[in-house]
């Protein structure tokens, strides 16, 4: 049994949910959560993203510059979206294709990130089954 955690975008969670459904995952669990991923230091890609998000933000919306430079200098994190899923070993690599289908943007960065760890063990409270029967 694995414990697979996804990390997407906020504007990403109804394909993902899509995608686990039609992946055949029985259920899961999403959260919304903050983060940042790693901080780049070349100045030519910051100012890059920094064009790029400038371009997307409303010109007269005061405080845009601010904003984009606290997220570009990591003081502000990033909401994203948690998907918890507990699967079979078997199924793994199907859910995590999906995952990544549902996910992939022609961005340069920031679509996500997925860990898959092992599971001991799972207990359904309702009828107290165990291990792969839980799941």
């Amino acid at each position: 049994m694995k414990e697979i955690f996804a990390i997407v975008r906020m504007n990403k969670t109804g394909a993902t949910k899509k995608a686990l459904v039609e992946a055949g995952v029985a259920g899961f669990t999403a959260v919304k959560v903050n983060g940042r991923g790693k901080l780049v230091d070349d100045p030519a890609v910051v100012a890059g993203r920094k064009a790029a998000m400038m371009a997307l933000a409303d010109a007269d919306e005061a405080g845009a510059e601010a904003l984009i430079d606290g997220f570009l200098d990591g003081h502000r994190l990033f909401p994203r979206r948690l998907f918890i899923i507990l699967a079979h070993d078997e199924d793994v690599p199907k859910i995590i294709e999906a995952i990544m289908q549902a996910n992939r943007t022609e961005h340069k960065v920031g679509d996500g990130k997925i860990f898959v760890m092992p599971m001991l063990d799972a207990i359904r409270v309702r009828t107290g089954e165990a291990g792969k029967d839980a799941v």
